[in-house]
């Protein structure tokens, strides 16, 4: 099934099996969101919750298909906490393999579910934002959105 997600950053494209949520894919294009039910209704619930900064955690089944490598990386960027970021290297370094850090970079890109698992958490060693599936200017705006939740905590205690 396929529905469409009404976001600050524009439509997104969620595609789910009977297992769990299988893509999430920004669109340029305006396409009206639909009411769907099941998997991707808590999907949408739980969006509407993250860009209201009411959730930092998704808590979805995920249906994704890849190889085992890409698999053991998209798990890595699970643990990558909301508004902290790490660079490619330290990506590498998580998964066992310092060598493999273009083959990371290629697994980050291959993510086919993009804000509920993490890929946008991922900077260059140099702090630089490097690539990003919905482009650079969305992969800014998250970790802004992001980081201006985590700033509010630090004064809020």
């Amino acid at each position: 099934m396929i529905a469409y997600f009404d976001s600050p950053l524009g439509s997104l494209e969620i595609g789910s099996t009977d297992r769990g949520i299988s893509s999430l894919y920004f669109r340029d294009e305006t396409i009206p969101p639909d009411n769907p039910s099941g998997l991707i209704k808590d999907c949408f619930k739980q969006l509407k919750e993250y860009f209201e900064g009411k959730r930092r955690i998704f808590s979805l089944d995920l249906d994704l298909e890849g190889t085992d490598f890409q698999k053991k990386v998209w798990n890595e960027l699970l643990k990558i906490p909301f508004g902290e970021t790490i660079s490619y290297l330290e990506l590498s370094k998580r998964v066992g393999d310092i060598k493999a850090i273009r083959a990371v970079g290629n697994a980050n890109g291959k993510n086919p579910v993009s804000i509920i698992v993490p890929c946008h958490r991922v900077i260059g060693s140099n702090g630089r934002l490097i690539g990003y599936g919905g482009g650079l200017w969305k992969k800014r705006w998250l970790l802004e959105f992001e980081r201006s939740f985590t700033q509010r905590d630090l004064f809020s205690k």
